[in-house]
């Protein structure tokens, strides 16, 4: 019960850093358009991961979460994009960077746990 309030809690907060990052990346044009990008494949994990909850099978489960880990690993690119064009600081980044790659491991073991139970059953 814990990490699953744990994974809600914890895009819900990833999105609201991704809110504010944008702000700091719409002062430019390059940075706006970069960030709507981030913004909309970020906050679509959490939307994702909360509608799975919800799931109407262990299938429509695993398919929302498919999609969630799909959307953060976009979001890996987008920000790698942002860093490598000096648009925001490596040092900036470098919370919402390593958060980035703790939600596609917990995203991934998720996938692969739900997978291999869907299998056996």
């Amino acid at each position: 019960m814990s990490n699953k309030k744990d994974i809600l809690e914890r895009t819900v907060n990833y999105s609201v850093s991704l809110v504010r990052l944008y702000r700091e990346l719409e002062k430019d044009s390059v940075g706006r358009v970069l960030g709507k990008q981030l913004l909309s494949s970020g906050t679509a994990i959490g939307a994702n991961v909360h509608e799975a909850q919800g799931g109407q099978s262990k299938a429509d489960f695993i398919a929302k979460m498919s999609i969630a880990h799909k959307e953060v690993r976009e979001s890996a690119y987008w920000l790698r994009l942002i860093q490598e064009t000096e648009l925001i600081s490596a040092n900036r980044l470098s919370d919402v960077s390593h958060e980035t790659g703790q939600l596609i491991k917990i995203l991934s073991s998720i996938l692969l746990t739900s997978k291999q139970g869907n299998e056996k059953g």
